[in-house]
């Protein structure tokens, strides 16, 4: 499966351990992850702002998401395709990527339910469809053993 993770996905795979983390690993392994440099600028960006991440370690994490992600250039969207034009790097690198879908948090996306053929999930939706295949991921633990996935 071919899988664009938005940047508030992979602010929140870095920020905590959690659903986000556990799939984006999950996915890591298994699947074709790309993204583009203007989704690593944009969570690059917000690790440093939302999450208050010292540059450094920012930067380390957009080094290893670049390294280990297929980059793409996005494909141009037309504007009228959602409510948030930022929201158009997500859904033109995806295009690019000829991604299966996207995984995103972002309400402005996943209103939209899909845009070019391509579906728009939640996290938690895309974990739920890995969990109902024969080689579904275990649900992450929080730091007590509870499963909270």
């Amino acid at each position: 499966m071919r899988i664009v993770f938005d940047a508030n996905v992979l602010v929140a795979a870095f920020a905590a351990r959690g659903l986000c983390a556990a799939l984006f690993a999950a996915c890591l392994g298994a699947h074709d992850c790309a993204t583009s440099d203007a989704i690593l600028d944009e969570t690059e960006a917000a690790l440093r702002r939302k999450i208050r991440l010292p540059a450094s370690r920012a930067a380390a994490i957009r080094g290893f998401l670049g390294e280990h992600l297929r980059r793409v250039t996005p494909a141009a969207v037309e504007s009228d395709r959602c409510r948030d034009r930022s929201d158009l790097l997500a859904i033109g690198t995806a295009v690019a990527a000829e991604a299966d879908l996207i995984v995103s948090g972002d309400k402005d996306l996943l209103v939209l339910g899909r845009c070019r053929n391509i579906p728009i999930l939640t996290p938690r939706a895309l974990w739920d469809r890995l969990r109902s295949t024969r080689s579904a991921p275990r649900a992450p633990r929080s730091q007590y053993g509870a499963n909270v996935g």
